[in-house]
């Protein structure tokens, strides 16, 4: 955030944006809508949740590895364990640093074992890139297409209807994907996202993405489709307790802090970072990652301690009012000693405000509805 408007990448949809009254906000190095006019947060979070929204995502890594072993390769790199899924699927891992801290986060599409696409967050593409060219066998490449393709991700219950109708295919299983056409292109649908909510990611060639924007948007318009900005899927992943690199988890933050052991192939023999984060699980991490909901009206937002007497014993993560649950909700890193179930206060402002230790989600995910 808080970079000069002229030195932000903006997306090969920009004037579409533009054109539907965008509001722009700096993420990751680039210029993305956070909301659109007739809409706004709210009413475009809801949509998500009830029917359907569209979203811009072009801001995410798209990094290609490929070449004789690439998949093994990754395995030997990336937490989760890439053997668990063969071609046509994909998979939620992590790329850590020797002491666990985590690089980034990132969903590996498998198209076989000699192709492997990676999506991770904007601002760590070049980390992650770096990285794995640093540790890449000959022959492997590690390809930075981040200006080369676009990711339109279609939303919420009624995804399925508006692919459908605009002559995609739908009804594949969670975390798998298949290629197709649209508005003359190849284009790759993957049954993914990051709302909580059945919902399905389009990866396009950035020179189709206009013509593939508007096809979808003219597909969902009966299904009273709605441009959404990063302000509502910032509130949507968080509703889900989906970790944000940079708040949630971080090279401060290892994935047994933050509660994802299950994207850790323990099994395994090696990954980066394995000797340091087994040596974590086995004596138990010093602080986790919890849930947080409001018992009053507060409204907790990243960076506000929590606080027993005198003594902090935790910070919010990523905090925001749930429009779902019309209360405030919060991601916290808190002393492990506290169990779920507690009662925390947080500092907000001036005063303290109770908050019930959940563990997420707080709302019922539909990622995986028939």
């Amino acid at each position: 955030m808080g970079e000069p408007d002229d030195q932000l990448v903006t997306s090969p949809l920009h004037a579409q944006h533009e054109r539907l009254g965008a509001r722009f906000a700096a993420f990751g190095g680039w210029s993305m809508p956070l909301e659109y006019a007739g809409g706004g947060v709210l009413a475009e979070h809801a949509a998500v949740r009830s029917q359907v929204g569209v979203f811009d995502v072009s801001h995410l890594g798209k990094v290609r590895v490929a070449g004789p072993g690439a998949a093994a390769f990754l395995n030997r790199c990336l937490t989760n364990d890439l053997d668990r899924v063969g071609a046509g699927q994909a998979q939620y891992t992590l790329l850590c640093r020797e002491d666990g801290g985590v690089v980034d986060d990132l969903i590996a599409y498998r198209h076989g074992d000699d192709d492997v696409f990676l999506v991770p967050n904007a601002s760590n593409t070049p980390a992650v890139v770096a990285t794995l060219q640093a540790l890449a066998p000959e022959g492997v490449q590690v390809l930075d297409q981040h200006r080369d393709l676009v990711v339109v991700a279609v939303q919420g219950p009624r995804s399925d209807e508006v692919l459908a109708t605009a002559g995609l295919p739908v009804g594949h299983d969670y975390m798998r994907f298949v290629t197709a056409e649209l508005a003359g292109t190849s284009l790759t649908v993957c049954r993914t996202g990051y709302t909580g909510e059945r919902g399905y990611e389009l990866v396009v060639p950035a020179a189709a993405a206009g013509p593939v924007w508007e096809a979808v948007l003219a597909a969902g318009e009966p299904y009273g489709i709605q441009p959404a900005g990063l302000g509502a899927r910032d509130t949507l992943r968080t509703e889900m307790g989906y970790p944000l690199h940079g708040q949630d988890i971080s090279a401060e933050i290892t994935p047994v802090q933050a509660g994802l052991g299950w994207a850790v192939g323990w099994a395994k023999p090696e990954f980066l970072g394995h000797a340091a984060l087994r040596a974590e699980k086995e004596a138990g991490p010093a602080r986790r990652l919890r849930g947080l909901r409001a018992r009053g009206r507060g409204i907790p937002r990243a960076g506000m301690d929590l606080v027993d007497g005198e003594d902090v014993i935790g910070t919010v993560t990523s905090g925001t009012f749930s429009p779902t649950l019309k209360t405030g909700i919060a991601l916290a890193l808190v002393d492990a000693s506290i169990p779920v179930g507690s009662d925390v206060e947080v500092q907000v402002r001036h005063r303290r405000e109770t908050f019930a230790m959940v563990k997420p989600p707080f709302v019922q995910p539909g990622v995986r509805e028939l």
